[in-house]
């Protein structure tokens, strides 16, 4: 799978919208994801908005890049739909990134914002979004049609860092 290998962080997007069906894609891909007990606690809003996605930006002070995107998907997790309550992160993680990979294999590029590191920034997409407070923020994945120069593709991989059997 090359989209493993070609993915990188795209913060610079063309204001062109992401058609609907590729949306439902990066959706579908996303709730695809392996789910502790099987319990898929996640839930999605997707923002297209341009003022929408200006007022995301300023949930944080990493999130800028949802200003520039086409769209944004803030990925929650439902506290009352959860049967491991401390897989929650792990799950939203793995649908976090089957949605990374499916924008890249789409030509989208897409950068991952965290939220559930900062409990103002979950405070902030709380009161943006009207969140009961059964839904917890995990991330917000910025998206559309990449623009300007990308960063190259470099392989992360360090042998060292692999062990067989012991440390």
């Amino acid at each position: 799978m090359q989209e493993i290998f070609n993915r990188r962080s795209v913060r610079h997007f063309k204001q062109q919208p992401v058609e609907a069906q590729k949306i439902d894609q990066l959706l579908r891909a996303a709730m695809q994801a392996p789910s502790a007990a099987n319990q898929q606690a996640w839930e999605f809003i997707v923002v297209q908005d341009r003022q929408s996605l200006v007022e995301v930006a300023q949930t944080s002070p990493y999130a800028k890049p949802a200003a520039e995107a086409a769209v944004a998907f803030i990925l929650l997790a439902d506290e009352n739909k959860l049967k491991v309550p401390t897989a929650w992160e792990q799950d939203l993680a793995a649908a976090a990134e089957n949605l990374l990979l499916e924008a890249v294999h789409l030509g989208l590029g897409a950068v991952w914002l965290g939220a559930a590191t900062s409990d103002i920034v979950m405070k902030n997409l709380r009161s943006l979004f009207n969140l009961p407070e059964t839904l917890r923020p995990f991330a917000i994945i910025a998206a559309g049609y990449p623009d300007g120069p990308q960063q190259a593709v470099i392989s992360r991989y360090q042998a060292q860092r692999v062990h067989y059997e012991r440390w």
